[in-house]
């Protein structure tokens, strides 16, 4: 389980076949192999860990769901480590397992901000709110907007000079995870009798 509070920006070091070397320095503190990492919005595991960074193999689900095989050396990746509990939630509770993949349709400048469309596929459409939680290439961010086909966010100044997404381009693919929350109160729902107070209430006290 992670935050989506980026903690580093590795480089993919090397990429052969299913095995990808990423290039850290603060993620590896205290790693071992066989620890979790969220590298770009996936929850990978390190198969091996040395003092310049870490490696991981990608899954054919991992390369089918996310943007990771498409990574190249050189390319920057939006790193963080497991959660620990006890400590402080900065975003939201992100799982590192990416829905799918969506493409920066327009990037805007407002009021300081820099505000960024992204397209949303049609199975994601009902997990998405305006205010609400999303995982953009790992970073927890806000849905300022929401349509049918599409959703919104605000970057500030922080974000873009902590993550990757200060060099977002239109036409670029980002992975996506939508808020777990979203999902267990549809399956709550579709169970039978509706989503009455009572039953939220009970949902939330678990």
């Amino acid at each position: 389980m992670f935050t989506g509070i980026v903690e580093e920006i590795g480089r993919v070091g090397a990429a052969s076949g299913d095995r990808l070397f990423i290039a850290a320095r603060r993620v590896v503190e205290g790693t071992v192999p066989g620890d979790s990492i969220n590298v770009n919005g996936a929850c990978l595991t390190a198969t091996k860990v040395e003092p310049g960074g870490f490696s991981v193999e990608l899954m054919a689900e991992t390369r089918q769901r996310t943007n990771l095989g498409r990574r190249r050396s050189g390319d920057r990746i939006n790193l963080e480590r497991a959660l620990q509990w006890g400590g402080r939630i900065g975003g939201h509770l992100v799982q590192g397992h990416v829905d799918a993949t969506a493409e920066v349709r327009a990037v805007s400048p407002r009021a300081g901000a820099l505000v960024v469309r992204f397209s949303l596929p049609v199975s994601l459409v009902r997990y998405v709110v305006p205010q609400g939680f999303i995982a953009v290439d790992g970073v927890s961010l806000t849905v300022i907007d929401c349509n049918s086909d599409s959703f919104a966010v605000s970057l500030v100044g922080f974000t873009r000079e902590h993550t990757t997404l200060d060099r977002v381009r239109s036409g670029d693919e980002v992975d996506i995870e939508v808020d777990i929350m979203a999902k267990y109160l549809e399956r709550q729902q579709s169970g039978g009798g509706g989503l009455s107070a009572e039953r939220l209430r009970a949902f939330l006290e678990r």
